[in-house]
Order: C-alpha cells, then structure tokens, then sequence
C-alpha cells in the first residue's frame, strides 16, 4: 500500500480522465459513423486499450472523411 501512497495523483489523475474521454470520444463516433478505414470492431480495441494513442490513431488514421 505504501506504493499507492506515492503516486503524485495531482499530475496523474488528468491524464486517466483524458485517457477516458478521448476513449469515449472515439467510441461513441465508431458506433455513429458510417464507414471507417478497418473494421469497426479492430477501431473499438485499440480504442479501449491502446492507452492514449489508440484514441488518437482512430481520429487520424481510422476516421474516414466524409
């Protein structure tokens, strides 16, 4: 427990919650969108659990213009 204790939660806690959002940012467009460059399934997991960048390879790379 005294390594939870160390965390300086100040620095790392806006980083989750930005981590979360751009996670749910990306999910909700994959499930309204119509097309996207892959499957919508592939865009789903790398959303959730490509921490950060996953996110933000879907708006970049994934993301089809319309």
């Amino acid at each position: 427990m005294d390594q939870l204790a160390n965390i300086p939660w100040a620095l790392v806690a806006p980083l989750l919650v930005l981590q979360l959002v751009l996670a749910l940012l990306a999910i909700v467009d994959i499930v309204r969108i119509h097309d996207t460059r892959g499957p919508k399934w592939m865009w789903v997991l790398i959303s959730l659990f490509g921490s950060t960048l996953g996110p933000i390879a879907y708006f970049i790379i994934g993301r089809k213009s319309q």
